[in-house]
């Protein structure tokens, strides 16, 4: 019991702080949780939901810079966010646990390749504006993949808003916290309905994962951003693997 307590609250804390750098929290959530027992389907629906505090502190952090993309409103992006994310989770209640366990190391994989193509896909933006409902259909997309698994969604984020021609950094990451928070809240109340989610190892969770979010800030400019995100790589190739050889 000590064992998985301190597995939990440490794979919170970093994930948290993962998060408030460069994202890749959940390749460390997921696996915590399914190695303390908890079954897959329920370790991915509470780890998603241990994360929203930091994704709400950093949607705060970051109100003043929030912009919608070129092309999309306010309000259009916040309801895209929300029909996405209750759709991915909505999906998820319906996949069984067997399925899920097989699909796993390749969303962990998917979340990897985006998450190490990210920057490259952003440096190849082009400066013309996608129709808007282009916009609204990436924006879905990658909500509904959020609300199904939260793995990698911050990047996949990232790299959205630089192809819908948004070049703004802080209003990037901003953008970014404020749609996680909206698809992760409405992901997990649907998850709390299903029935989803281990209440225990969630509470111990949220409360170390929005501390690493904080530090993890506070740290973000002294930390080399190359280097934790080859870290980012290695650890979701190596849990790929390793969900992969199961």
């Amino acid at each position: 019991m000590l064992f998985d307590t301190s597995l939990l609250l440490a794979a919170a804390f970093f994930a948290g702080a993962l998060n408030a750098v460069a994202g890749g929290g959940s390749f460390l959530t997921l696996p915590a949780l399914m190695l303390t027992g908890v079954p897959a389907i329920s370790a991915n629906a509470t780890g998603t939901l241990a994360l929203l505090p930091g994704y709400l502190a950093g949607a705060w952090g970051f109100r003043h810079d929030i912009r919608p993309p070129p092309g999309l409103t306010a309000r259009t992006l916040i309801a895209a966010s929300l029909v996405g994310g209750a759709t991915g989770a909505t999906l998820l209640l319906l996949t069984s646990e067997s399925a899920f366990r097989r699909v796993v190391p390749w969303l962990l994989l998917l979340a990897t390749l985006a998450f190490a193509l990210g920057p490259r896909w952003m440096e190849k933006r082009s400066s013309a504006v996608p129709h808007p409902a282009l916009a609204l259909l990436g924006v879905f997309g990658v909500t509904a993949y959020g609300g199904y698994f939260n793995g990698g969604v911050g990047i996949l984020l990232l790299a959205l808003w630089g192809l819908l021609g948004q070049n703004h950094l802080h209003a990037m990451n901003g953008l970014k916290n404020q749609v996680s928070a909206l698809l992760t809240a409405i992901a997990s109340g649907l998850y709390i309905l299903g029935g989803l989610i281990a209440w225990r190892e969630a509470m111990l969770m949220m409360g170390a994962a929005l501390l690493g979010g904080y530090v993890g800030a506070r740290l973000s400019k002294r930390l080399p951003t190359l280097w934790l995100r080859r870290g980012i790589v290695m650890t979701g190739l190596t849990m790929s693997v390793a969900f992969f050889a199961r």
